[in-house]
């Protein structure tokens, strides 16, 4: 099973990629060369899925913020691995839609695949 997690976060990491290019954000790598701790996030993100299929797209937000507040990362306008900075570590409802629709693609991959 953690090998088909593993493969459900590739896509989803590779679908949230090219919909971040669609959208003029060029700065997300391919999930071969993205950083571990983006991968892990991606993982954990599909086991929230698999363990709470009902949850809204708000909740996995959620489990999303929990998981950055628990590495260490806060508020910030820019994404910045070094000082662990997010734009998105805001409630969902103040998410942009961009960061919404990118959350209910993740969702929605997770709920094809599994």
């Amino acid at each position: 099973m953690k090998k088909k997690i593993e493969q459900i976060a590739k896509v989803c990491h590779e679908a949230n990629r090219q919909w971040c290019e669609i959208n003029g954000d060029k700065s997300q790598k391919s999930w071969d060369n993205a950083p571990q701790w983006q991968r892990d996030s991606a993982i954990k993100g599909v086991e929230f899925r698999l363990k709470n299929p009902s949850a809204g797209v708000d909740m996995q937000h959620q489990a999303w913020l929990k998981e950055k507040a628990e590495a260490g990362w806060v508020y910030g306008k820019v994404k910045d691995e070094a000082k662990k900075t997010h734009p998105c570590i805001v409630d969902y409802d103040q998410l942009p839609d961009f960061q919404k629709k990118k959350d209910t693609l993740f969702v929605g991959i997770v709920n094809a695949l599994k």
